[in-house]
């Protein structure tokens, strides 16, 4: 008996009343397994380190394939008496999906899994469609999307194409497309001088200044202009400690903090090159030392317009009345994994509501952007 496809709003409510909090999996996988696998998907937890995490494949594998990604898991709800309905209570009213997970993004998660089972039950394709859904979007990000891929690869699982489901439209549906991102990196500096009275600069070595001098040639001058599909890179100094409570003392250490989100101009390691480099060369100057630390959260990528990006945008086209733009803004996603995999772009809700308290969605969004993933399955195979 064939199964019914389900509605993506009241699949919505379902998962929002799984309440998984990562790193907490909350049946919300196991729910999204049973829905799947009832369609005939072949679905596979791929946990990792405790991280939950689920694979699901229609059709043959090393068919042409089309893949979704997402994620289920939420950030917490904060105290659940700021809300107007429970926080993993679904509520639906008004035309409205309340909960912790309406935007961001179990909303995006039932499109794409009512969309892709209405496809293959309905109009089976000549190839293979398959979903990647992690509990580790919004933790670390290091056993997620990152542990589907890893373990796709060792048996040979491949996707040609991938939309990464996350909210992606600042006001309207269907204005804007993200085909790439930013680049994201942050390091730690630390200054080493030596301690003295402040009266007698000349018997010590003040980290303060050295570090104030690395830090103001960093922010004086932009990193660069701009790119053809990207912003400025933008680099701020998010912190500066160093926990001296006397003012008659120079301090013998300070430390900054750096964030940089960077575009195709640079990676990550050309920009940790050329921060070191200058804080040898002060070094040098004024004898105090430099300790860095860096940690990259994702390098800068592009899916350049072509095919796959004009098929997507026909289609968001011709559903919304709406020319998308095609954008690099905002932070990252789990899209800086799957660049590595395949082709990838972002195309989701409107994100208003993201991380709020009262945090919802229309339902008759939820149900457009089903019938937009659907129509882009239609033409993807046609």
């Amino acid at each position: 008996m064939t199964q019914p496809v389900p509605d993506p709003a009241q699949l919505t409510a379902r998962l929002i009343r799984c309440a998984s909090v990562t790193p907490e999996e909350g049946g919300a996988l196991q729910l999204l397994a049973e829905v799947l696998g009832a369609a005939g998907f072949e679905c596979h937890r791929v946990d990792r380190e405790g991280v939950p995490n689920l694979f699901a494949r229609w059709g043959a594998k090393g068919a042409r394939t089309f893949g979704f990604n997402g994620h289920t898991d939420v950030v917490p709800p904060g105290d659940p008496a700021s809300w107007t309905h429970p926080p993993f209570s679904g509520h639906e009213q008004d035309g409205w999906i309340w909960g912790r997970g309406a935007t961001d993004m179990k909303s995006g998660v039932a499109a794409f899994v009512a969309a892709a089972i209405g496809f293959v039950t309905e109009t089976p394709p000549d190839g293979a469609v398959i979903l990647t859904i992690t509990g580790d979007e919004e933790g670390p990000g290091k056993h997620g999307t990152r542990a589907l891929l890893d373990w796709m690869a060792a048996r040979g699982e491949r996707m040609d194409v991938c939309i990464v489901g996350e909210p992606s439209n600042p006001d309207r549906m269907g204005e804007m497309i993200k085909i790439g991102r930013r680049g994201s990196m942050t390091l730690r500096i630390e200054a080493h001088g030596l301690q003295g009275h402040a009266a007698y600069p000349h018997r010590a070595r003040n980290p303060l200044h050295a570090l104030v001098r690395l830090l103001n040639g960093l922010t004086e001058t932009p990193l660069d202009e701009g790119t053809a599909h990207f912003d400025p890179s933008g680099l701020q100094v998010t912190t500066v400690d160093c926990g001296n409570p006397a003012s008659n003392v120079i301090p013998e250490r300070v430390s900054a903090t750096i964030n940089i989100r960077f575009n195709d101009a640079h990676t990550s390691e050309s920009l940790d090159r050329m921060i070191r480099a200058r804080a040898a060369a002060i070094s040098a100057e004024t004898r105090v030392d430099f300790a860095i630390s860096t940690e990259v959260s994702g390098e800068s990528f592009l899916t350049a317009p072509g095919p796959f990006v004009d098929l997507v945008a026909g289609v968001v086209r011709e559903e919304t009345g709406l020319d998308p733009v095609l954008s690099t803004s905002g932070g990252t996603s789990d899209a800086r994994f799957v660049k590595d995999h395949c082709p990838v772009l972002e195309f989701g809700l409107v994100g208003h509501f993201m991380h709020q308290v009262d945090e919802r969605v229309p339902a008759d969004q939820v149900r457009q952007l089903a019938r937009i993933y659907r129509r882009i399955l239609e033409r993807y195979f046609a």
